[in-house]
């Protein structure tokens, strides 16, 4: 048998242990209600992550090519380790009845099989956008499939404490693959562990889009790429050529991860007297992937607005600060790094420098700049509208400061609540609604019509009221094309908010609040998760509505459109001019 032979039936051999891992974790984790700690069953935990090590160790024997060997060289390290650690925790506890220390090797012994089954999954979702190219429908089928895995994953006995029906498992994955935050159930009561594991991990594969993961690990694991796989990342990170595309995709990816561990350990040391919490890393954790990612789901049963929480203003300020840098984006946070990396340089080493370049691009003044903007603006309306309102709970002037702030950031896409927005004055839910529908900027986790686009709209008003014909800021003029764009996602979400509102209206109760409507449809399109108390109370056929707006929301009608119509010839004509009467 020739060399390349034993590599395809390696290959075929590989696909089988993979079904043989998949149908273990989903019977493992998915039916095993009462905690099995049985002899049999831990011992094909053990048979199996030993035959997994073997294998990719003739694998790596076999292949010829080195990303390939190194692909087969992690996975035996992972399992090794895995395998020792358990090794490990059984000595230490050798003296304890065996069922005790099957309980403690047990989740180790998991916990590798699901690591090396999500690395698997990757590989084979890099596959899929290698051969199938457009990369606006990859990137929204990448989206549809994770809703749709995540629905029959989140509908698995264990998952839930009560069972749960497919349409509220769909709504709820495709919240967290959205990271919208609206909810149809209790997360933290309707949810076990694993449910809320879960929703964790399409939280994190939602925020940073599943195109950066598997682009991450193809340049961690392998050291190279494919020119298609480029295309694809290079549109969904934002990147403006090929050039060090994977390394960018790198970058994000540990960024995100390290501001996530040093908000779950800032997090932690908030609550850490916090009697209420059981699971303490968990829930920090959780909350700091929530919070980055501008989900806004929580496992507290109120949210952020129960008690223990809402009066702890440090916790706030921190969740705060995770919300603004996964809104901002990673262009912006890199940029400003540039920066300050520049002017560090310049300052230990003045005659290296031949001229000034300007680092920071317009693009980031805008965002920064409408970010502020909006941010003071939103901390100030609340501070006077809800003075009197919902912050008369709140004693001090720093927790009606806190308070107003953490309104003004929550609405742009976060969705976590320190009140009650059932409860809010109306001229304060319009100004919520107007933050929802701006939402965070272009490249981030959160949703919206973004930051930049409803500042070239406003500048483009003002640039008509002048009588130009183009934009002009900073010194730069802006492209026609990027007004066109603008314009284009203005237009395209109040159509599309505009159609869910009367769609609603129609399968709601004819008494329905027409404002508790409008919130659900702004909030559910913005991804943002911010509601009246009526998600819970929605019809079947209306949570498949806000089902198809949150996704909608989230991948960006235009970014479809564009994917199904787009032209690959250029045309080499234009039809005669006229113009058409506005006013």
């Amino acid at each position: 048998m020739s060399k390349l032979e034993r590599q395809s039936v390696l290959n075929y051999i590989y696909r089988f242990f993979d079904i043989i891992v998949l149908f273990f974790i989903v019977f493992d984790l998915g039916f095993d209600h009462t905690d099995n700690f049985t002899t049999p069953h831990v011992f094909g935990l053990i048979v199996l992550s030993v035959l997994l090590i073997v294998f990719n160790a003739v694998k790596l024997s076999v292949y010829k090519y080195k990303k390939n060997q190194r692909v087969a060289l992690v996975n035996i390290v992972i399992l090794s380790l895995l395998l020792l650690a358990s090794t490990f925790v059984g000595l230490t506890h050798f003296h304890n009845d065996y069922h005790f220390v099957f309980q403690k090797i047990k989740p180790i012994l998991e916990s590798g099989l699901v690591l090396y089954f999500l690395l698997r999954l990757l590989v084979f979702v890099r596959y899929i956008y290698e051969v199938y190219f457009n990369p606006a429908i990859v990137f929204v089928g990448s989206f549809f499939i994770l809703a749709i895995l995540g629905a029959f994953l989140l509908m698995l006995p264990s998952a839930t404490s009560h069972g749960i029906s497919f349409t509220n498992a769909l709504f709820t994955a495709t919240s967290s693959v959205c990271v919208t935050g609206l909810a149809v159930l209790d997360t933290s009561k309707d949810f076990t562990i694993i449910g809320q594991s879960i929703i964790l991990v399409l939280i994190q594969l939602g925020g940073l889009g599943i195109l950066t993961f598997t682009s991450f690990f193809a340049f961690f694991f392998r050291g190279s790429s494919s020119f298609k796989e480029g295309l694809n990342t290079r549109d969904f990170i934002a990147q403006d050529g090929l050039k060090d595309v994977f390394r960018a995709a790198l970058n994000v990816v540990i960024f995100t991860i390290s501001l996530e561990l040093i908000g779950a350990v800032i997090i932690y040391s908030t609550i850490i007297e916090n009697s209420i919490i059981k699971d303490k890393i968990f829930f920090s954790i959780f909350h700091s992937i929530s919070a980055f990612c501008n989900a806004g789901f929580s496992i507290l049963p109120s949210g952020l607005f129960e008690e223990s929480i809402r009066f702890n203003y440090s916790f706030q300020w921190i969740i705060m600060l995770l919300i603004i840098f996964g809104g901002l984006g990673h262009n912006i946070i890199f940029n400003y790094y540039k920066k300050i990396k520049i002017f560090l340089l310049e300052l230990l080493n003045p005659e290296g420098v031949h001229k000034r370049v300007s680092i920071i691009t317009l693009n980031t003044k805008i965002v920064i700049v409408t970010t502020i903007i909006l941010l003071l603006a939103g901390w100030l309306v609340f501070f006077i509208s809800e003075y009197n309102n919902t912050m008369l709970e709140h004693t001090t002037l720093i927790g009606k400061l806190t308070n107003a702030a953490f309104n003004s950031v929550s609405p742009r896409t976060a969705g976590f609540n320190v009140i009650d927005y059932s409860q809010m004055t109306v001229p304060s839910l319009l100004f919520v609604i107007f933050l929802m529908w701006i939402g965070a900027s272009p490249a981030s986790t959160g949703g919206g019509i973004k930051t930049s686009t409803f500042a070239l709209a406003t500048l483009n008003i003002f640039s008509i009221a002048r009588g130009k014909t183009r934009i002009e800021i900073f010194g730069k003029r802006i492209s026609s094309q990027s007004t066109s764009r603008a314009f284009a996602i203005l237009s395209i979400s109040l159509i599309v908010i505009g159609i869910a509102i009367m769609a609603l209206l129609v399968f709601e109760p004819k008494n329905t609040p027409i404002l508790n409507v409008v919130f659900e449809c702004f909030s559910a399109y913005s991804t943002v998760g911010l509601s009246l108390n009526f998600t819970p109370t929605l019809t079947e056929a209306s949570k498949y509505v806000i089902i198809i707006i949150m996704f909608i929301g989230r991948i960006g009608m235009l970014n479809l459109m564009i994917g199904l119509l787009k032209q690959i010839n250029h045309q080499f004509y234009e039809y005669p001019k006229e113009n058409i009467l506005i006013n």
